[in-house]
């Protein structure tokens, strides 16, 4: 973590928490924001939740994130959504590339560009995901693909000077309970900043990279202790408020040099 970016720590509810409990978990991450002064928290509830949490978070400082959009502001695309859309929404950020949409949705590199860009014309902050599967990582390719991924979207990135972030989530680690350890994320991450680095200094500078893969209280401070992981776009454990705010505590321990 470095002590220029804030920490940035996410919560993708994926198709859970619908209804009163997704209400419900939104008022409890609204509590703890101000445990966690110095962390930035945002939450991406189903669609379905996403303008009753926006009322909710109405003047406080967790950020509201849409799971997908679709790259067009409106057309005949049935069971899409719009930039202008997540904002009439009240979503500041939205999550695009994570590897259930390209693998159950078919999403490819061009169409998390596309995507990125759409969000980026609207005023929406993208958490662009990246990651290898588990075949790929076996078979040595890992900063090959990531590499692949990244670039697909970093013209576009560069162009902006919207403080994006980008998730490392290695395909294999996404609820499966294993993790990747400390130094084979920040290989990874560091990877990525040169590659930024390589565009604009600038550009490397203000953009968060944040790990994902089964991140939960127990390993955050080891990962989140890299020097080129600035938070965590975090699954499973987000569905807990408790667990969600001990990982944006040790976030905050970090950050604050404890």
């Amino acid at each position: 973590m470095h002590p220029k970016r804030r920490p940035l720590i996410a919560g993708n509810w994926k198709m859970f928490k619908g209804g009163p409990a997704g209400l419900e978990l939104a008022g409890a991450c609204k509590e703890l924001a101000p445990k966690v002064r110095g962390v930035d928290l945002v939450i991406a509830p189903p669609f379905t939740v996403l303008a009753a949490a926006a009322a909710d978070l109405d003047g406080t400082t967790v950020g509201l994130a849409a799971q997908n959009l679709y790259p067009k502001d409106s057309g005949a695309f049935t069971g899409e959504i719009s930039a202008p859309m997540l904002k009439e929404c009240g979503c500041a950020w939205v999550i695009v590339g994570h590897s259930e949409r390209r693998q159950y949705f078919g999403d490819t590199d061009a169409l998390v560009a596309d995507k990125v860009a759409a969000a980026l014309s609207h005023d929406l902050l993208p958490i662009a995901c990246v990651g290898e599967t588990l075949a790929q990582r076996e078979g040595g390719e890992t900063l090959r693909v990531v590499k692949q991924q990244v670039e697909a979207f970093l013209d576009v990135i560069a162009q902006s000077k919207a403080a994006v972030a980008i998730a490392y989530e290695p395909v294999w680690a996404i609820g499966t309970g294993k993790t990747a350890g400390p130094a084979e994320a920040e290989e990874v991450h560091a990877a990525i900043r040169t590659w930024l680095s390589n565009k604009s200094a600038e550009l490397a500078e203000r953009t968060r990279i944040l790990y994902g893969g089964s991140v939960k209280p127990d390993n955050a401070e080891g990962l989140l202790g890299c020097p080129n992981v600035d938070g965590a776009l975090i699954g499973g454990a987000s569905l807990d408020a408790g667990s969600f705010g001990a990982i944006a505590e040790a976030a905050q321990k970090l950050a604050q040099g404890k």
